[in-house]
């Protein structure tokens, strides 16, 4: 399906009144050739294939915006799961590939860079505890660099171990950087049913089953969605609010395809997906806790919340798979605290807890984003936050993610600062009576009936 003159006078619009971009456009590399017996040959290769296969990434990315005015906020890279490739070397050390990608990064001008990730769902293996063992250390040590594990599926099952080591490596991850409010932890994110195409950060990677290169776009348009669904009649029923709301990711979607189809053809390797997530930012009029006000929930986190949020993710899906037949990533609304302004104000009014953004977890496009808790919750008490987030994932067969940042030196109500997207947040109160013994039991928590569908 042809990208239509008057689509692209309508983006113009969206883009100039309602502050619509393209989130991130995403190249995916896989690192397969780079694997070698010696660390430091490999970080080197791994700095020339990512530099030598990018470097016409951001040069692209901002043609495509000069040529047809819409704005790319983040170009970005995915890489195969260091894991995969660190399992190629005995060196107990592997923050070098770390090193070697924020180098990389930097050189060819990205903001972000995913892939030191691990897959840990059904067990740890040597590199795989190697790779998290460095996470503190690499995260600290970098500026673009961003981790994630997956610890969870629904066909596996959740990994009980992998779940409380984890959240001892948020923890070392947040006391690295306590002088720069813990930023480390804002690029670490613990998933269940990660996705092997996402193109959003921090749980970007390229995966086992993608060709070598691909290129993968994220749209935005929070600002879209709800200035047509505050433009709607207050009488106007719940099945208008969804009509309106799909109609909009249509058209959100197809600058999205239009980008994707662009910066795929102008560098030469494959289009990916297009991921339909509406995803905010700290900008005034760019929250998605806006679009669910203007639904009709007096103040994000009030009952009404999740019916509203389940609402507005199901009319996002269904209209952007009426504007491209690549679906993949997320897609979804994300709901991160730090991100959206409207969040905040939520979380200060006392309407927004830990607990309502868990239930919110069910309905939206992944989890727990950039909240902020007190530095000395106890390891325990993350661990059981993740693992329900975690169990929401693998009961109802979706991707569920924690990104967790306990601020060291912070208590309830203070502030985190991070700049730029990542933006600020207040520390959230935390439920005190997690237990220590479940999450001190380890083993698997067993897969769910629903995973037996062969």
């Amino acid at each position: 399906m042809d990208i239509t003159p008057e689509e692209i006078v309508e983006t113009l619009l969206m883009v100039e009144q309602q502050n619509l971009d393209i989130r991130t456009v995403t190249l995916g590399l896989s690192l397969a050739s780079c694997a070698d017996p010696d660390m430091e040959v490999m970080a080197r290769k791994v700095y020339e294939h990512v530099t030598q296969r990018a470097e016409r990434l951001v040069p692209a990315a901002e043609a495509i915006e000069r040529e047809y005015g819409i704005p790319i906020t983040n170009k970005r890279i995915s890489v195969t799961p260091i894991a995969s490739i660190a399992a190629a070397s005995r060196a107990s050390d592997v923050t070098p590939l770390a090193l070697a990608l924020d180098r990389a990064a930097c050189e060819v001008g990205v903001d972000f860079i995913g892939g030191f990730s691990a897959l840990v769902h059904k067990g740890i293996g040597e590199a795989d505890a190697r790779v998290i063992d460095a996470m503190p250390r690499a995260l600290a040590s970098t500026q673009r660099v961003c981790a994630s594990v997956n610890v969870a599926t629904t066909r596996a099952g959740m990994n009980m171990d992998a779940i409380l080591r984890m959240a001892g490596v948020i923890l070392a991850a947040a006391a690295a950087t306590a002088q720069r409010d813990s930023i480390a932890a804002a690029k670490l994110v613990v998933f269940a049913n990660m996705v092997e195409d996402n193109p959003f950060m921090a749980g970007a990677v390229h995966g086992a089953g993608e060709p070598d290169a691909v290129i993968n776009v994220g749209i935005s348009g929070p600002g879209v969605v709800r200035a047509v669904v505050a433009a709607l009649p207050r009488d106007a029923d719940l099945t208008a609010v969804a009509e309106a709301i799909k109609a909009t990711s249509f058209k959100i979607t197809r600058a999205g395809e239009l980008v994707a189809r662009e910066a795929a053809r102008r560098l030469g390797v494959s289009m990916g997906i297009v991921d339909l997530s509406l995803a905010p930012t700290p900008a005034k009029g760019d929250s998605v806790a806006d679009i669910l006000e203007a639904i009709g929930v007096k103040r994000v986190g009030g009952p009404g919340t999740t019916t509203a949020l389940a609402l507005l993710n199901d009319a996002v899906k269904k209209g952007g798979a009426m504007g491209t037949s690549s679906v993949g990533g997320l897609s979804g609304a994300f709901i991160p605290v730090s991100e959206d302004a409207g969040m905040i104000r939520a979380v200060r009014d006392g309407a927004l807890t830990l607990e309502k953004l868990e239930a919110m977890c069910s309905v939206c496009s992944v989890g727990l984003d950039m909240i902020a808790i007190p530095g000395d919750t106890p390891v325990e008490t993350i661990a059981a936050i993740i693992a329900d987030v975690c169990a929401i994932g693998v009961i109802n067969s979706k991707t569920t993610a924690a990104r967790l940042i306990p601020a060291s030196g912070k208590k309830v109500g203070d502030l985190v600062e991070f700049g730029g997207l990542l933006g600020r947040a207040p520390v959230m109160d935390v439920n005190p009576w997690a237990g220590s013994v479940l999450m001190r039991r380890g083993g698997r928590f067993p897969a769910p009936l629903s995973s037996l569908r062969n």
